[in-house]
């Protein structure tokens, strides 16, 4: 599944229940885009990974970075996070032109970091509820509000303004065989470590999901307790 992000880790005690009352059908796409990565894009992204030199893989990878800039661009503008705004188009600048297209992360080395926002984030940013957990087909975990966030996270892709439909579907190809060799390992980590890998994925699709939007900040509540304890 491209969009499994299993970077948030297991929940903690003070997590609250995952609000996932299709819990059903959420499970029954999930074995279905588990047998499509594993018959499909988990053999193709190992062979991409195998045969493609390290530093061609790490320009592909900037490549695509470079084009997530500019929805992280429009998206921090909405959220009125000028700064961070302004290191985008920093960061678009420099690396689509001393970066070669985006190949080469010039713009780092400058003191422009990268940041990473999409419309889900900046909805939550505005106050809208996060909503059920859902799993799509193909796109994997998701929420009601991010699901409703995707036609204007693709309108932001440049990718789709590509005028050959054909360099549009290999650019999306690669993308998403790309993305799925970085999720190699996390998803190895699943496989081994997870007795439920269901709720391993939705736990750490939505913790990874509330920490993007608060910017990496800890939730209200977890500050309320932890001055409770420290009383």
């Amino acid at each position: 599944m491209l969009c499994v992000l299993l970077l948030g880790g297991c929940a903690g005690p003070r997590e609250k229940v995952a609000h996932d009352p299709w819990e059903g059908f959420n499970r029954s796409v999930y074995v279905f885009n588990d047998s499509l990565d594993k018959y499909a894009l988990e053999p193709l992204a190992k062979g991409y990974r195998a045969v493609t030199p390290d530093p061609v893989e790490t320009g592909i990878g900037n490549f695509f970075s470079n084009l997530g800039d500019v929805g992280s661009f429009f998206n921090n503008l909405l959220q009125f996070k000028f700064t961070a705004a302004g290191h985008d188009l920093s960061r678009i600048a420099f690396n689509s032109t001393m970066g070669v297209a985006g190949f080469f992360d010039v713009a780092s080395g400058f003191g422009y970091p990268k940041s990473n926002e999409d419309f889900g984030q900046t909805l939550g940013a505005w106050g809208v509820n996060s909503g059920p957990y859902i799993v799509l087909p193909f796109l994997g975990p998701s929420t009601l509000r991010d699901t409703g966030a995707l036609p204007v996270s693709y309108f932001l892709n440049p990718v789709n303004y590509v005028e050959s439909s054909s360099d549009q579907n290999i650019l999306t190809a690669l993308g998403i065989v790309k993305t799925r060799a970085q999720l190699l390992k996390a998803s190895s980590v699943r496989d081994t470590a997870a007795l439920d890998p269901y709720l391993f994925t939705r736990e750490a699709f939505l913790q990874r999901r509330a920490s993007l939007v608060r910017d990496g900040q800890p939730a209200k509540e977890d500050e309320d307790l932890d001055k409770l304890l420290d009383e």
